[in-house]
């Protein structure tokens, strides 16, 4: 129960911390009137192409599916932003962990949606973050260390999904569905125990964020143990916060940025959600010096893996990638503001329920992938059932979810001009 609170702890620490950067982006995009201006351009021929319904062949095995473009794809894409906007915003966590199991449920195959993510991400940080802005406190040798280390990464979890799909496309969808339900069922029902307890010790309030953006005051003892191994190149780091600075091994960064890449690469959600926990927890690096140091981690890291290792392979669908980013960016500035109007303890409570079910929606896509591969034998009518009941929990859920958000807002607007 110890170590895997401290998981759950680490996870959501990680899910907050990129949920803070999210949010930081879109609001810089919204408030920049070039970056809209540039972001309508974007969008206008995909609106015209709207009407058109073109048949365009995406990638080069019509088994990626969905195989061409269309209205309804392009306006799941936009409604799948939303909903991932309004959780990141509202709950301020979770929301970039439901776009690729997401867009999924909705009938892409899962290597096309983790590129596609991913090129969603690198998109929104080249357009949104202010890098200039942020790297007072980035330590240059610290990131040098790590970007070798997730550039490496990358490719390594690009060469798993490419050659699980060249294999056999069904084992590819089987595992990256297995990654989400572990991770997802892991943070839900710990989330839901959060919750349940929470509720049972009602206050009324409560951090609307579930957590703090930050670390522990100290290091931890892990920290402390890899700061003392001495094995060259060492890091000088923190020098302003830190007489003498700190030390750490740079073979040590380097390994922490190859697990982030490779998750990066193998579930499409950028890196940034594992970068912030890692660095402040694992490595002992101020909050201060992370934050600059994951701005840059997630444009070279997205960057690398959506461009390198799946658009050269046909892996990204366009459209998705710019539908879900005008759906997250709207999604995110109204979730932001309804949290003004929410109590703390109901954010919490919906930040389990949603999490829970993207896990079920993944795990209820495993028996149809157990029997295709022919590791299990069951009917297809029940298989099916399965998969279809998950389906509908998940929507049901998220729509439930994005109409009270909505409505608070839309209840609360005249009290939200007044406050802003």
């Amino acid at each position: 129960m110890g170590f895997g609170r401290q998981v759950f702890e680490f996870l959501k620490s990680a899910s907050i911390a990129h949920a803070k950067w999210d949010m930081e982006v879109s609001t810089s995009i919204i408030q920049n009137r070039k970056k809209l201006l540039f972001l309508m351009i974007l969008a206008l021929p995909i609106l015209a192409v709207t009407f058109v319904e073109a048949g365009d062949f995406i990638g080069s095995k019509t088994a990626y599916g969905p195989a061409f473009y269309s209205t309804k794809i392009f306006l799941v894409s936009i409604a799948v932003g939303l909903a991932a906007g309004l959780i990141t915003g509202c709950i301020g966590a979770g929301g970039g962990f439901i776009i690729t199991p997401a867009l999924m449920a909705a009938g892409v195959k899962g290597i096309l949606a983790v590129g596609t993510d991913l090129f969603h991400i690198f998109a929104k940080a080249i357009m949104g973050t202010a890098v200039h802005k942020k790297l007072g406190n980035v330590s240059g040798k610290l990131a040098i260390a790590f970007l070798v280390g997730s550039g490496g990464g990358t490719f390594i979890g690009g060469a798993i999904n490419k050659g699980l799909y060249d294999k056999d496309p069904l084992l590819s969808e089987f595992f990256i569905s297995s990654l989400y339900a572990v991770l997802l069922g892991f943070l839900g029902f710990y989330a839901l125990f959060d919750f349940i307890k929470a509720s049972r010790q009602d206050t009324g309030g409560g951090d609307s964020h579930g957590g703090s953006h930050g670390g522990p005051s100290g290091m931890t003892g892990m920290a402390v143990k890899l700061q003392n191994l001495n094995l060259a190149p060492m890091i000088t780091f923190d020098e302003d916060f830190v007489p003498g600075g700190k030390r750490i091994s740079g073979w040590i960064v380097a390994c922490g940025g190859v697990i982030v890449g490779i998750l990066a690469a193998l579930m499409g959600v950028g890196g940034g959600f594992i970068t912030f926990p890692m660095f402040v927890y694992v490595f002992g690096v101020s909050s201060m010096t992370t934050v600059g140091t994951d701005i840059l981690q997630i444009i070279f890291t997205a960057g690398l893996g959506a461009i390198a290792q799946y658009a050269i392979y046909g892996y990204v669908f366009y459209t998705l990638a710019m539908g879900m980013l005008l759906g997250s960016l709207l999604g995110i500035q109204v979730g932001a503001l309804t949290t003004k109007v929410v109590k703390g303890i109901h954010i919490r409570g919906f930040y389990a329920m949603s999490i829970i079910a993207g896990f079920i929606n993944r795990v209820s896509t495993l028996p149809k992938k157990f029997v295709e591969l022919e590791y299990l034998n069951m009917s297809a009518g029940l298989v099916n059932g399965i998969e279809y009941v998950g389906n509908i929990v998940f929507w049901i859920v998220v729509a439930l979810f994005g109409v009270w958000v909505i409505g608070k807002f839309i209840v609360n607007i005249g009290a939200l001009r007044q406050e802003g």
